[in-house]
């Protein structure tokens, strides 16, 4: 099995995860700065703001770096020809089934790293042609599956000859490092990097973030079939009532919609949705990116040590 760090090109196994309104060009730029994999979130985005974020991440790094490609986006199909035509190095893709796309994006020379919540679609992935796939449990922050990290990332790997990158409640080495003996070659991070220096969400969300202990998250939608992983506040206790009384997937939407970009650019922390993932309350500081790939590869090196104590 290829590792992953010569598979696209990085010094650290350490991925940033897609994240709207948060992983834009500049967060991307100094994640893959620092040795690991920057990601820039398309979300809804149009190709041409999605353009003009990949020609501003390649004005400040030379280092490879990806882009999350969303199925169920409107812009789906003119964003997956958009990182063919501009040669995009990593593409991941989430919410839904990418295998229309990848045959295209593989013959464009593009590592193609799907994002799963369940084996089974992770062996249609292989199948389909994808060189990784990214294992989410349901710890992450966002759109969740049902699955713990503990317990997919193990299926997965079992049912998968590509690499496995392991993601949801990672946010340090000892995360990390849970996640290689478990049969990981990767990681993905989201959480800890909301908190990253370069990123441009709002202080209130960093704050809220930071403040979290670990009983923060709530998981709003699962009465729609649409799980969402985000901090407690005055927007999720009235969805949360509206749940219980009965709400159509329909609803919900509506009920959200902007909610993100309150929380990311207007600084709500009230009515804005503040995804973050069970990790919360190991995020303790704003600090750059790179200091945070930097902490946790140190983190992982230290817990490896301890291991030999024991097998001595």
């Amino acid at each position: 099995m290829k590792d992953i760090t010569g598979l696209l090109g990085i010094r650290y196994p350490v991925l940033q995860g897609a994240m709207a309104w948060v992983s834009e060009h500049r967060l991307a730029a100094a994640v893959s700065n620092g040795g690991g994999l920057g990601i820039i979130a398309t979300g809804a985005a149009d190709a041409d703001y999605v353009r003009g974020q990949i020609r501003q991440a390649r004005g400040l790094t030379d280092k490879p770096f990806g882009v999350n490609v969303v199925m169920i986006s409107p812009f789906a199909d003119d964003i997956a020809q958009l990182v063919v035509d501009e040669k995009v190095c990593v593409v991941t893709t989430g919410a839904g089934n990418p295998s229309k796309y990848i045959e295209a994006m593989k013959a464009a020379g593009i590592i193609v790293v799907p994002v799963v919540a369940s084996a089974a679609l992770a062996k249609r992935m292989e199948r389909a042609g994808a060189d990784a796939v990214v294992a989410e449990g349901c710890e992450a922050g966002g759109h969740i599956g049902e699955i713990t990290t503990m317990n997919l990332i193990p299926q997965v790997v079992d049912a998968v000859s590509i690499p496995v990158i392991a993601a949801g409640g990672i946010a340090d080495g000892r995360g990390a490092a849970a996640a290689f003996m478990l049969g990981a070659k990767g990681v993905q991070v989201g959480t800890r990097f909301v908190c990253a220096a370069e990123t441009v969400v709002s202080q209130a969300y960093k704050d809220r973030v930071i403040a979290a202990g670990d009983t923060e998250t709530v998981v709003t939608g699962r009465s729609t079939g649409h799980p969402v992983r985000v901090l407690r506040n005055k927007l999720t206790r009235e969805i949360l009532a509206k749940e219980k009384g009965g709400i159509t997937h329909e609803e919900f939407e509506e009920l959200m919609s902007g909610t993100l970009r309150k929380a990311v650019v207007d600084g709500d922390a009230d009515y804005g949705s503040l995804m973050s993932g069970q990790s919360a309350g190991l995020v303790t500081k704003i600090q750059p990116a790179a200091e945070i790939i930097e902490e946790i590869v140190n983190g992982m090196r230290a817990v490896y040590a301890s291991l030999g104590e024991y097998y001595r």
